[in-house]
């Protein structure tokens, strides 16, 4: 298990240059770069332009730059930002924790869902329970993202039951922690419903399919036969076999919450990190998107990684070791 994990860890440094360098390409073809603004300003100097365009490669190649910045990086500096003023690594260190929950709390929102009703559909197969929640998903999968955001919006403004915006409220810190706790869990129901809706649909269906398709193994079969009882059948043979391919698709849903946070957080004003990304491309803010590519990117890696160490343990037949 620990080689197969250093193996994986190690695919991720190719994988970060490629990707890097890939944005770096396209943000060095795009007109402009982050000195753009500076330099309309009158009270700054050309001087100190052109020894900043000097420092940061921008009178160079698109590759010396990319070098000086790689350079940097491998000494733990990741630039920083001239929109926000601020170091990058100060900056996303703000805002991935904002992300991280809103993450967090969509995937045990949508799965601790998703997979009882899943479950209970294939049991009950072809009954009105089974039709409607059919019916359920499908529309549930119909409506964006962000449509869905803009309809809690709406809900919030009427209502007056949730916050608009923001993650915490003006006076967070002078609550008591049970007070910081309920207030961060507040600003986070609309989020968290926004972006873990859509995924409750795709993973009931793709749940009540697997448990149909392992209800008619042979080892079902013989259990039966055996005088096991059914509740044992179904919630610890049936179950803990049909989970398995959701578990393996469980690393590509960790990092496409990071692009479908993207629009729940624009709409809902909420201050995480697909904000800062999006933000950031508009401003050229080039050091802020690089590092935020490289988290998405790790991210990927770091999830199928957890994927396969869970399927591991899911299923014992499973040899992560022998694995090339």
């Amino acid at each position: 298990m620990i080689s197969f994990i250093l193996r994986r860890l190690m695919t991720l440094i190719p994988l970060l240059l490629g990707i890097t360098m890939l944005a770096f390409i396209l943000m060095s073809l795009a007109p402009g770069d982050f000195l753009t603004p500076v330099k309309a300003q009158r009270d700054v100097s050309v001087e100190l332009i052109q020894a900043i365009e000097s420092e940061f490669g921008l009178d160079q190649p698109w590759y010396i730059q990319y070098y000086k910045w790689l350079g940097n990086v491998l000494q733990g500096n990741l630039g920083h930002s001239w929109a926000y003023k601020l170091p990058v690594s100060e900056l996303i260190g703000q805002r991935i924790w904002a992300t991280f929950l809103l993450s967090f709390s969509s995937l045990i929102f949508s799965w601790m869902i998703a997979i009882p009703l899943g479950v209970l559909a294939a049991i009950y197969k072809d009954s009105i329970f089974d039709r409607i929640s059919a019916g359920l998903a499908y529309a549930a999968l119909s409506i964006p993202e962000f449509f869905l955001a803009l309809i809690l919006v709406f809900f919030a403004a009427q209502t007056g039951l949730f916050p608009l915006g923001g993650a915490t409220s003006i006076d967070y810190e002078y609550m008591s922690f049970g007070g910081k706790l309920l207030d961060r869990a507040h600003h986070l129901i609309l989020p968290t419903l926004a972006l873990g809706i859509g995924s409750i649909a795709s993973i009931m269906r793709i749940m009540r399919a697997n448990f149909i398709d392992t209800i008619r193994g042979g080892f079902v079969i013989t259990a039966r036969s055996k005088g096991v009882r059914e509740s044992v059948v179904m919630f610890k043979h049936v179950l803990r076999n049909a989970i398995n391919p959701l578990i393996s698709a469980f690393g590509f849903a960790l990092s496409g919450l990071l692009s479908g946070a993207l629009m729940v957080e624009i709409v809902l004003q909420y201050p995480g990190l697909g904000q800062l990304m999006y933000q950031s491309i508009l401003r050229e803010d080039q050091f802020v998107v690089l590092a935020s590519v490289m988290l998405g990117c790790s991210m990927l890696v770091f999830g199928n990684l957890l994927a396969d160490i869970l399927l591991a343990w899911s299923d014992p037949r499973i040899r992560l070791e022998r694995k090339n």
